[in-house]
């Protein structure tokens, strides 16, 4: 990679071992790894605003929008 920025970052043992490994298996640097997995977080950046997620509040009349007990409704959402 010409004119890259170098730097330093740590990883879990197991992660770092594992992407080592995957990279090793399909004949690809480390580095070229890191950069697709990166490339791909970022891409999906967009996507992240239109993901449904559930309500962490309830209502003003402090009734909660979704009762997990209540599998139906929570699959609903």
């Amino acid at each position: 990679m010409v004119g890259g920025m170098r730097t330093t970052i740590e990883l879990p043992d197991g992660l770092a071992e594992e992407a080592q490994w995957r990279a090793h298996e399909t004949g690809r640097t480390f580095t070229s790894l890191v950069v697709e997995g990166l490339r791909l977080v970022l891409a999906d950046r967009q996507t992240d605003a239109t993901v449904a997620m559930l309500p962490a509040h309830g209502d003003p009349g402090e009734r909660p929008l979704i009762d997990l007990s209540d599998r139906n409704a929570v699959d609903e959402r």
